[in-house]
């Protein structure tokens, strides 16, 4: 080491003393040169993910294939439903889940006159109506039965599992909570509707974890009609509250018959004339009122997005959908002329089909996809990929992809 250091001392005196400098010049070049390669090589990757993505977000599908078949037999007269990524059977004497590939998962018998059934997520919960029963299960198998003392009118459930059931009392409308991880006849909370009193509860809905619910009521008041929709929260803020009731707003002249939860703070009502937006993970708000002057035809929606179709007034199409986000905010339109069986979101993705046809936009106005069934589809399934779906048809599940 001392034989270095001499000689670079005998080299800086020969040089007038700048070797040192040089060298360390020198050094500190290299690791500039080292930091710019690295820096464009992590500028030309992320040019190259900006490239893709928008490449892909614009990428418009022409073809569809089978990628793979399993035979099924569907029972004459049997429903089917989105369970998470499975598929539920049932009709008046059972139930069945598969997985994606046509795998059965469970089964389960029973007898109804008119099943009714809610979903949420990867859970579902089963009732006939005017029975006295309801099943909850995922796609795993059951997790509880509830047993009711009054006749069963709705039911709706969340996808920790709690279950809130409108009954029927006489001239007294009860809604019941339950626990539906567990065999139970006891609630958790119940509620008394009377229509000179609260108003008949028309529509109920559970946030995903169960802690929040609302329930629209229509109440007549001195001849005028108007709707009331309550927030209750079940958590530790709503024990302190009387009831467990946390906010609550008027409408006047107007029904609500639909309000839903899309996520655990953002929740949505619809009227024939306005659609409201709430906000709030324990007190809810009204932040927001739209109005609209046509007729709604369907309702749709996943945690970020609210569709409402209507018939086109236009001539453009058949059909309009106008979409709103969570805030309320109208941030597309949507024209189409299909005659469709079912919507639903995909991520950003609004995918319309009937038996035989399937059209796929997103909500920048970029049409995907436009093609027709190999064979009729009774139900259509998303996956994690968004050019790759479950087709659920009369003897068999299939999977598709767009090509």
């Amino acid at each position: 080491m001392s034989n270095v250091r001499d000689y670079l001392k005998e080299k800086e005196k020969r040089l007038g003393g700048t070797t040192s400098v040089n060298y360390k010049d020198k050094i500190w070049s290299h690791r500039l040169a080292v930091f710019y390669r690295a820096a464009l090589v992590i500028v030309l990757a992320a040019a190259a993910v900006v490239f893709l993505a928008l490449q892909w977000r614009n990428k418009v599908f022409t073809d569809s294939v089978i990628l793979n078949s399993t035979p099924v037999t569907v029972v004459q007269g049997a429903k089917v439903r989105k369970l998470g990524s499975s598929i539920l059977l049932y009709s008046k004497d059972g139930m069945s889940c598969l997985d994606s590939k046509g795998n059965a998962l469970w089964n389960q018998t029973f007898e109804m006159q008119t099943p009714i059934v809610a979903v949420c997520n990867n859970v579902a919960a089963i009732g006939d109506y005017n029975g006295r029963t309801i099943y909850v299960v995922n796609s795993t198998g059951q997790l509880g039965t509830i047993n009711t003392n009054l006749p069963i009118r709705e039911i709706c459930v969340s996808e920790s599992g709690v279950v809130a059931a409108v009954l029927d009392d006489s001239d007294v409308t009860r809604i019941f909570l339950y626990n539906g991880n567990e065999n139970t006849e006891t609630s958790i909370v119940d509620f008394k509707a009377t229509m000179d009193k609260s108003g008949y509860p028309v529509s109920i809905s559970l946030s995903p974890s169960g802690r929040l619910m609302a329930i629209s009521y229509l109440y007549v008041d001195s001849g005028d009609m108007k709707t009331s929709i309550a927030f209750f929260n079940f958590g530790e803020v709503g024990k302190n509250q009387s009831g467990n009731y946390m906010s609550g707003y008027d409408y006047l002249d107007t029904i609500v018959p639909y309000v839903q939860f899309m996520t655990d703070s953002n929740a949505f009502g619809i009227s024939d004339d306005r659609i409201v937006f709430f906000e709030g993970s324990e007190k809810p708000a009204n932040t927001a009122t739209k109005f609209i002057e046509e007729e709604v035809q369907g309702v749709y929606y996943n945690e970020s997005y609210v569709g409402l179709v209507f018939v086109n007034q236009t001539g453009e199409s058949a059909y309009r959908m106008d979409i709103y986000d969570v805030s309320g905010d109208k941030i597309h339109t949507l024209l189409f002329d299909m005659e469709y069986t079912d919507i639903f979101f995909n991520k950003d993705q609004i995918v319309i089909y009937n038996d035989m046809d399937c059209q796929i936009s997103n909500i920048r106005g970029v049409d995907k996809f436009a093609g027709e069934f190999e064979k009729p589809v009774t139900l259509l399934v998303p996956t994690s990929s968004v050019y790759r779906y479950v087709a659920v048809t009369g003897s068999s599940i299939d999977t598709i992809e767009l090509k």
